[in-house]
């Protein structure tokens, strides 16, 4: 029993809920390719980011304030939480307003800043990354090694560096792209709880619908 205690203990300092606004180490700027995300999740509950007129591709599932170990979440700010007519607004990079408030309410509130300037820091992070062309001129679905998949985005982005980007899969295939950057939006190397890259060498890779 002592064993699992300790564990459980250890595993409390991964992530944590309720923490002060605005203490944070750096930010996690995380792109998910989007034909994952509705082949897994979103069809099944009838997101618009799914329809077949969408036409997504990298979309932004969140700018995420990050400790060197571990990450806040649901924090305790004095911010008001943005209107309906804000979380439409990022519907366009982030697939819906949905997931916008959603990601507000997970991680925007730990940014410190007001609902309206952490969207418009989180749009300015998601413009400051090239998403390559190449996975949007797909036809069918491929397997590819998830390196691939690191290297089209570090040859589009002179200033990333394979330490700052980091490719994750789920359900055998490629699921996001998640680059660190400073509070300054600035690229930096990932810590060691970001820094898990997919090593799967078959990946399936979905084409934008």
């Amino acid at each position: 029993m002592r064993w699992v205690l300790m564990w459980v203990m250890s595993a409390g300092f991964a992530f944590a809920d309720g923490e002060r606004a605005g203490e944070f180490d750096y930010y996690v700027l995380a792109l998910s390719w989007s034909p994952t995300w509705c082949a897994l999740e979103g069809d099944d509950r009838g997101s618009p980011q799914c329809n077949d007129t969408a036409a997504f591709g990298w979309v932004l599932h969140g700018l995420w304030p990050q400790f060197e170990q571990g990450w806040p979440s649901y924090c305790n700010t004095s911010e008001r939480n943005p209107s309906r007519r804000e979380t439409a607004a990022m519907a366009d990079i982030m697939g819906s307003g949905g997931s916008a408030w959603h990601q507000w309410n997970k991680h925007g509130r730990c940014s410190g800043l007001s609902s309206r300037d952490f969207y418009a820091l989180a749009r300015k992070a998601y413009g400051s990354v090239q998403r390559p062309d190449v996975f949007r001129r797909l036809t069918r679905a491929v397997e590819v090694p998830a390196s691939v998949v690191e290297a089209a985005f570090l040859e589009d982005n002179a200033r990333l560096s394979p330490d700052g980007l980091t490719i994750t899969c789920k359900a055998g295939r490629i699921h996001e792209a998640r680059i660190c950057l400073t509070h300054d939006l600035e690229p930096r190397a990932c810590s060691g709880s970001v820094a898990r890259d997919c090593t799967m060498q078959d990946a399936l890779f979905l084409p934008i619908r």
